[in-house]
């Protein structure tokens, strides 16, 4: 049961802005760059895909507006 319409729990994503977008893109790399070599290669390929996702929005995103 929900407290109400549109709360967290409804299974939306996220949206997020450009600024960040590239926050996070930026956190993952240096999660990526600083994991152990004995991490699981399970969470190793799960960043490398997130990354690409974030570059992928990242690159068709139309320009800026001024």
């Amino acid at each position: 049961m929900r407290a109400f319409e549109g709360q967290f729990s409804d299974n939306r994503p996220i949206r997020r802005t450009m600024q960040e977008k590239k926050r996070l893109l930026a956190e993952l790399k240096e999660t990526l760059a600083n994991l152990k070599p004995q991490a699981a290669p399970s969470m190793r390929t799960t960043l490398v895909a997130r990354i690409k996702e974030l570059e992928a929005e990242l690159a068709s995103a139309p320009a800026p507006r001024r």
